[in-house]
């Protein structure tokens, strides 16, 4: 074999051995990558059916409830604007609070969030930046639709005087 021959076989062997390295880790990279959605977004159906992510908002009040086996808890999150119920089996963070931020990765099954790992707000100051900017898109919607209600009303009202 020449130097020219033995040099193009070490380039292609680099070149199929960097190409193999590359699409182990863009796979890996893929199957580990987990997107975050709102309340509002799942129950829009923007939330993928068959995979991992996650869902973040505020635990609802009054909403906790151990089931009869001790380990599997039941909650609601909301964005103030949808709820979603949520189902964790384990034992909950400490910080983990009714009226706290919350959040939980898992899977949308049947109308219930099944969760795999929920995580709580680490201070009195903290909400995971997406589900602060969810539950501020939330409030600004809610905030839309009352001042629209609120003009029309006001519209009917002059109309019928």
């Amino acid at each position: 074999m020449t130097p020219r021959r033995k040099r193009a076989a070490w380039i292609i062997g680099a070149l199929i051995a960097l190409s193999l390295v590359t699409f182990f880790v863009v796979n890996a990279f893929r199957q580990n990558l987990v997107f975050f959605y709102s309340p509002t977004q799942i129950i829009a159906g923007e939330a993928p059916k068959n995979s991992a992510f996650r869902v973040g908002g505020m635990v609802a009040e009054n909403s906790l409830a151990r089931a009869a086996d001790g380990v599997t808890m039941q909650f609601i999150i909301t964005d103030t604007a949808q709820n979603i119920p949520v189902q964790y089996r384990g034992i909950l963070p400490d910080l983990f609070k009714e009226g706290k931020g919350v959040v939980a990765q898992g899977r949308w099954e049947n109308g219930t969030f099944i969760a795999s790992e929920v995580l709580a707000k680490h201070d009195e100051n903290y909400m995971p930046p997406e589900a602060q900017e969810a539950v501020n898109q939330a409030h600004i919607t809610a905030a839309n639709n009352k001042a629209h209600a609120a003009s029309q009303a006001s519209q009917h009202n002059k109309e019928q005087q």
